[in-house]
């Protein structure tokens, strides 16, 4: 069982900028930042696989910024630039099994979420 500790989330005006921190308590070879706006579906956000590959959704790219700790088995996403659209419940996950490591796989690829961390961007 992988445990995963979401922090950093809070309101901020259009423009400026979060650090959210995922905390694992064991590496998977992809993480990943979801996030999920009431009434839409859960979207991937960003990922990391181990080796450092990042991966972004057309959304957020050139925006957010996808880091890891390997030490502390920690995960990162600065979000800069932040927009009302951001506005959303944050995920980390971890995936167990295969791969693949990008935005497009599906929720259900992951096996292990965090309780996540709430982000509103006002304009």
């Amino acid at each position: 069982q992988v445990r995963l500790v979401e922090s950093g989330g809070g309101s901020v005006q259009a423009g400026g900028s979060l650090r959210l921190s995922c905390a694992a308590s064991e590496r998977r070879y992809c993480m990943a930042w979801f996030r999920q706006a009431p009434g839409k579906e859960r979207e991937g956000v960003a990922t990391i696989n181990t080796p450092g590959t990042a991966t972004y959704a057309e959304s957020v790219q050139g925006r957010f910024t996808i880091s890891q700790d390997l030490a502390k088995n920690t995960v990162t996403l600065q979000m800069n630039s932040l927009k009302p659209e951001d506005s959303a419940m944050y995920y980390c996950a971890a995936r167990t099994y295969g791969s693949a490591c990008y935005t497009e796989l599906a929720p259900t690829d992951f096996r292990y979420w965090g309780q996540g961390t709430q982000v509103a961007v006002s304009s």
